[in-house]
């Protein structure tokens, strides 16, 4: 496995952690749920940040790619979320 596609994982681990203590409240999917979507973010952004040539495996553009992926996912989860239950 490589070493770039576990540290995506970590970063969204990390993202989906931090997701839920900026924005707290009832989320319909909870913690784990969030953790995840960041995870998917953080996976989504590093695979096309090298499939489109941003980075290579192992550059640090990849980790703030993977972090800005979450980042993203999980304010987009939360807007889709929000607008469907207010």
């Amino acid at each position: 496995m490589d070493r770039s596609f576990l540290g995506w994982i970590v970063i969204g681990i990390v993202a989906g952690v931090l997701g839920k203590l900026l924005m707290p409240g009832k989320d319909p999917g909870g913690f784990i749920v969030t953790i995840l979507i960041g995870i998917a973010g953080s996976l989504l952004a590093g695979f096309l940040g090298q499939a489109v040539g941003f980075y290579q495996p192992g550059q640090a553009g990849g980790w703030i790619g993977a972090t800005v992926g979450a980042i993203i996912l999980l304010f987009l989860y939360r807007l889709v979320t929000r607008s469907r239950t207010g």
